[in-house]
C-alpha cells in the first residue's frame, strides 16, 4: 500500500494521527508508572508504521518495538532515536547493520545470540540485547530448559563488551482472559526467568511482559513498561471487560464508481445470488477483494454512504462490490464517499466485519493492501506531548 496526500484516491484509508496519540495518552493513563512501548510492526498494524511511531512518541511512548530488524532500520532512517526493540529475526538478517543503527535486538536462543555476537564483532560496536523468555506461549523465546546455557554465554559476551544487556521480556498467551490461571503462572515464570539472569550477573534495567488486553485488565503486570498494540490503533482487545476509551485511527473508504437503475427480477454480480426484489437503484463500489474487502463478506455488511446505511448484495468480486440504494437513492452520485469501517458516528466498525467472518479486528485492519492509498491525517497537531489523561476510574 503506497502512502499519498491525495485526497482524490478512489480507495483508500484514511489514519487519524490524532486518534494515535488519543489512544497512547489513553494507555498511558492506564499504565501508571511504568513507561509504553508503541508496537509498530507489520507496517503499523497496516496503520503506516513511521507516521502512527511519531505520533505514537510526541504522545509519550517511550519505546517502539517492532519485530523484524528491516522494520527497525526503516524508523531509524526516518530519524525516531528512541529505544527500538526488534525480536523476531533468523540467522540471515542483517545484525551488523542493526548494531549499528543502535537497535535493541530480542534474544531468543543460543543460535540466536550467536547471530548477534557475529553481527557485533563485524559492526565492531557493542550490541544492545534484550533477553525473551517463554513463559507458556511457546512461539519464539528462550524455554525454562535452555536458559542453563544462554545465560553463561550471554554473561561471558557481556564481560567482553560485546554486548551490553538491557532488558527481560515475554508474552502473554492469554491476557484478554485477565482471570485465567495460566496469566499468573507465567507472570511466575518471568520472575523466576529475572531472577535466574541476575544470579549470573545480569542485571536487566527494565522488564517488561503486559500487551494491550493485559495493559487494560493486569496493572499488576505492568512491571516497568507496557508494550501495547492493537489498543494503540483504537481497536480494543477486550471490549465486554473494559470501556476504555480508543478511538479507530483507521477509516476504509471508497468513492462510488457508478450510480445505475436495476429492474425487478434482474440479478446482480457473479452468479445473479441477489436478484432484485423490486426496481431500485445500485451504487458500484470499486474495491473488491484484492484490495482487502473479503470475498465471503458479500451480503452480509453495509457501508454508510449519503449518511445512510447501504447494504452489499451479490457477489463481491475482485475490483468491486455492489450495495442496494432502494428507495432511498435520492443525492447519491458518482464521487461520493462510502465508508466501508471507521470510527465516526454511525460508520460500521472493524469489529462488525470480524464478527461476521469469525474471526478478529486486527486481521481486518491488516487487510487493505494492493491499489489503496493511505492517507493520514492530523499529524500536525503533534509537535510536542501532551500529559496523560488521569487514570480510569476502573479497569473491570
Amino acid at each position: 500500500m503506497a502512502g499519498s496526500t491525495s485526497v482524490n484516491a478512489q480507495v483508500e484509508t484514511v489514519i487519524d494521527l490524532e486518534a494515535i496519540a488519543h489512544n497512547v495518552r489513553v494507555l498511558r493513563a492506564y499504565a501508571g508508572d511504568a513507561a509504553v512501548m508503541a508496537v509498530v510492526k507489520a507496517d503499523g498494524y497496516n496503520h503506516g508504521a513511521v507516521e502512527v511511531a511519531r505520533a505514537a512518541v510526541a504522545a509519550g511512548a517511550a519505546e517502539i518495538g517492532v519485530t523484524t530488524i528491516d522494520e527497525a532500520l526503516q524508523l531509524r532512517a526516518a530519524g525516531l532515536t528512541v529505544p527500538i526493540l526488534s525480536w523476531l529475526n533468523g540467522s540471515h538478517a542483517d545484525y551488523a547493520a542493526a548494531v549499528t543503527a543502535d537497535i535493541e535486538i530480542g534474544v531468543s536462543s543460543v543460535a540466536g545470540l550467536r547471530s548477534v555476537e557475529r553481527g557485533a564483532r563485524e559492526a565492531g560496536q557493542t550490541a544492545t540485547v534484550t533477553l525473551k523468555v517463554d513463559t507458556g506461549l511457546n512461539r519464539n523465546g528462550v524455554p525454562p530448559h535452555e536458559l542453563p546455557e544462554l545465560l553463561p554465554a550471554l554473561r561471558n559476551l557481556v564481560d567482553e563488551q560485546v554486548v551490553r544487556f538491557r532488558a527481560v521480556f515475554s508474552h502473554l498467551a492469554r491476557a484478554d482472559e485477565p482471570n485465567h490461571p495460566a496469566n499468573d503462572r507465567q507472570r511466575d515464570r518471568f520472575l523466576d526467568a529475572i531472577a535466574a539472569a541476575k544470579e549470573h550477573g545480569l542485571e536487566p534495567e527494565l522488564v517488561h511482559l503486559a500487551n494491550s488486553p493485559a495493559t487494560l485488565l493486569r496493572p499488576d503486570l505492568a512491571f516497568d513498561m507496557v508494550r501495547p498494540g492493537i489498543a494503540m490503533y483504537g481497536l480494543n482487545p477486550v471490549p465486554d471487560l473494559v470501556d476504555a476509551d480508543l478511538r479507530p485511527a483507521m477509516t476504509f473508504q471508497a468513492r462510488v464508481a457508478l450510480v445505475k437503475r436495476v429492474a425487478a427480477g434482474e440479478g446482480v454480480s457473479y452468479g445473479h445470488e441477489w436478484v432484485a426484489p423490486h426496481d431500485t437503484t445500485v451504487a458500484l463500489i470499486p474495491a473488491g477483494y484484492a484490495d482487502g474487502v473479503f470475498r465471503s463478506l458479500g451480503g452480509r455488511f453495509e457501508v454508510l454512504l449519503g449518511g445512510v446505511p447501504r447494504p452489499s448484495v451479490g457477489r463481491i468480486c475482485m475490483d468491486q462490490f455492489v450495495v442496494d440504494l432502494g428507495d432511498n437513492a435520492e443525492g447519491v452520485q458518482e464521487g461520493d464517499i462510502a465508508v466501508l469501517f471507521g470510527g465516526g458516528p454511525g460508520e460500521p466498525r472493524a469489529q462488525d466485519w470480524a464478527d461476521r467472518l469469525g474471526t478478529i479486528h486486527y486481521e481486518i485492519v491488516c487487510a487493505p493492501h494492493s491499489r489503496v492509498v493511505r492517507r493520514h491525517v492530523g499529524g500536525a497537531e503533534l509537535t510536542h506531548p501532551r500529559s496523560a489523561p488521569p487514570p480510569p476510574a476502573s479497569t473491570r
